[in-house]
């Protein structure tokens, strides 16, 4: 049985970067938010949902305004409670799906709300990465053109970084001081050993 791993942290903490690492090295990785993304217009039941509490204009020729849907529900903490009350339930049972396909040592789930939407029921151990909150603020700038207003609207929505590090197995640190890659390759070996264990129980 292949060890699950969740992988999580804060907007802008790099968690893409160190989840593309593993990915280097032979690890699988699952991608919430691109799961989330797929699902929009793969999940028939989702994309009805959102029609009904989002109205039928949010598509377009069967493809998702994710721009109108953006303004609807980042204005509006009800809304987004609600939207992502809809995508979280199809998100985990897709992840659920693609991690009984795998037949590596150990799998990642990489996803920014693991512990706030639940997803973190069933995974045996949980890697952070962690980065100052003005660096992480810079990169979501820099990487999507917003304001800093609006980065710290999109952070005031998730758990506070200190306390979401505190529910981690491991912190990765990426402070642009410490260096990345060799944290993931001693982590890769620890995991690959905690594996080794959990096949032979």
């Amino acid at each position: 049985m292949a060890l699950k791993v969740g992988l999580t942290g804060g907007i802008g903490s790099g968690k893409t970067t160190v989840a593309k690492i593993f990915e280097v090295l032979g690890v699988p990785v699952y991608y919430a938010d691109a799961a989330s993304k797929r699902l929009y217009h793969t999940d028939a039941e989702l994309r009805e949902n959102l029609k009904l509490h989002f109205g039928a204009d949010i598509y377009v020729e069967e493809q998702l305004d994710r721009k109108k849907l953006a303004a609807i529900v980042f204005s509006d903490p009800t809304r987004l409670e609600l939207l992502n009350r809809l995508v979280h339930p199809p998100t985990i049972r897709d992840a659920e799906q693609w991690m009984a396909r795998q037949t590596a040592p150990y799998f990642i789930k990489e996803a920014a709300l693991l512990f706030e939407s639940g997803s973190a029921a069933g995974i045996d151990l949980v890697i952070g990465v962690s980065s100052p909150k003005t660096l992480r603020m810079k990169r979501v700038m820099d990487r999507d053109g917003v304001s800093r207003e609006e980065v710290a609207a999109r952070m005031a929505r998730q758990i506070e970084e200190s306390i979401k590090m505190k529910l981690c197995d491991f912190v990765l640190q990426n402070d642009e001081q410490a260096l990345l890659i060799p944290q993931v390759l001693e982590l890769h070996e620890v995991l690959l050993q905690r594996a080794a264990a959990v096949q032979w129980k």
